[in-house]
């Protein structure tokens, strides 16, 4: 991930875990340059007018986390993991809040590395793939967050399966499934 202490912030997060009001200030300096990339990573992926700025995501994402009191957190992958998807919260009501005002607009890819998914409109991108996230939860809620934490959360496969508590073969096979299921959702669409 980056270059932050890793037993500090695992140290500060089991603080937080049992009670530590100031847990959360002494971890966000140490986790704020890699919630920025991340944040600059998902940005990316939108419109180069988009009006979230990676400052701005990373915020209001970090307030999500904050109001999260009952959670255990078990070590930074963890942390990370639930970052991503508060980060994808925050990126998919913002996108349903501008979507709402307008539909149409030129056909874009949504890219999951190799996978070029073909949807209708930037705004829906979020909007579409958290959709089909979660009718793939539905069945299958390992394959869904092995996509959330990869997507959305930049997670390597050994840190997905740390966060997860499986294998990192059993990551990569999750992958490849979830990746093939979620082209075929979206591209129906």
């Amino acid at each position: 991930m980056s270059q932050e202490p890793q037993h500090e912030v695992t140290q500060i997060l089991h603080d937080w875990s049992e009670g530590d009001a100031e847990a959360p200030a002494r971890l966000m300096p140490l986790v704020y340059d890699e919630l920025r990339r991340l944040a600059r990573s998902y940005l990316q992926r939108e419109n180069r007018g988009h009006t979230l700025q990676p400052t701005a995501l990373v915020h209001e994402a970090y307030l999500r986390l904050v109001d999260q009191t009952r959670v255990s957190w078990q070590n930074r992958a963890h942390f990370y993991g639930i970052a991503a998807n508060m980060m994808r919260r925050v990126l998919v009501d913002h996108a349903r809040r501008r979507a709402s005002g307008k539909r149409g607009g030129s056909a874009v890819r949504l890219s999951t590395e190799d996978v070029q998914i073909p949807l209708e409109e930037r705004a829906a991108d979020f909007v579409a793939l958290d959709e089909a996230l979660e009718e793939l939860a539905k069945f299958d809620e390992r394959k869904s967050r092995i996509v959330e934490l990869r997507f959305f959360g930049g997670l390597t496969d050994e840190e997905i399966a740390e966060v997860l508590g499986v294998s990192t073969r059993t990551v990569l096979r999750d992958w490849k499934t979830a990746r093939l299921w979620l082209y075929r959702e979206l591209a129906a669409e």
